[in-house]
């Protein structure tokens, strides 16, 4: 899913790239198959009609003419824009394109696009308006390090405000020595800026060593315990 990037519209994409009429098809993979899958599931959250990217992407006509941009940026990985390291941390809302899926994108691109049967086209999704919310409170902020006076779970991390083209990199040292890994962002963008959620929460034991190598500080996001409910 990409997140809104009208301020992207000059850098990625100005003009559509278009191919030549007669490209030789070299590749089985197609639109209606799987490239239209990949975009459902990745991009045409923000590239449809009205929507918050500058181009639609829903159909094989909208998507062609684009289709060497769309190679250029998926194989950099600068869309759809995320952010964190993959193998460092994991998380439940990254929208970010898989290996395989990259691959074929660069694939059905260089083989000439082609479109196949509309026969096999899946639905089209719904677009549900998607609205801003309120940046997440309940945590501790973190500049530089912190050792935990108690226990907590961490549900995630939203990052102060960046400069583009900072990093941060974030790691929690358990007493055991174990060292867990929680989020990397290298060459920071604007568009990144978002909270980044656990797969699965993680429990951060009294006496954990909070590391956050930054020139900003970060908000580690709790799970509120079923204690602080109820004395609320």
């Amino acid at each position: 899913m990409l997140r809104p990037i009208r301020n992207l519209a000059t850098s990625f994409l100005l003009l559509p790239i278009l191919a030549g009429a007669h490209e030789p098809i070299t590749t089985k993979l197609t639109w209606t198959q799987e490239i239209s899958r990949i975009v459902y599931k990745h991009c045409a959250s923000c590239h449809h009609e009205s929507g918050a990217a500058p181009m639609s992407l829903v159909t094989y006509d909208e998507a062609r003419p684009w289709a060497k941009a769309i190679r250029d940026e998926v194989a950099e990985r600068r869309m759809p824009p995320w952010g964190a390291v993959k193998g460092f941390g994991q998380f439940r809302n990254d929208d970010s394109l898989a290996d395989p899926e990259i691959e074929m994108l660069v694939l059905w691109v260089e083989g000439g696009a082609p479109k196949g049967d509309d026969i096999y086209l899946p639905r089209v999704p719904v677009f549900p308006v998607i609205s801003r919310s309120a940046p997440p409170k309940r945590g501790i902020t973190v500049h530089g390090e912190t050792t935990l006076a108690h226990a907590i779970t961490a549900s995630g991390i939203a990052p102060g405000e960046m400069p583009a083209g900072a990093s941060m990199q974030i790691v929690a040292k358990l007493p055991d020595g174990t060292v867990e890994n929680l989020l990397w962002l290298r060459n920071t963008r604007t568009e990144w800026d978002r909270p980044f959620y656990f797969r699965q929460p993680i429990a951060l034991p009294k006496g954990t060593l909070i590391a956050v190598h930054s020139s900003v500080p970060a908000l580690i996001l709790q799970t509120e315990s079923k204690r602080s409910k109820k004395d609320r």
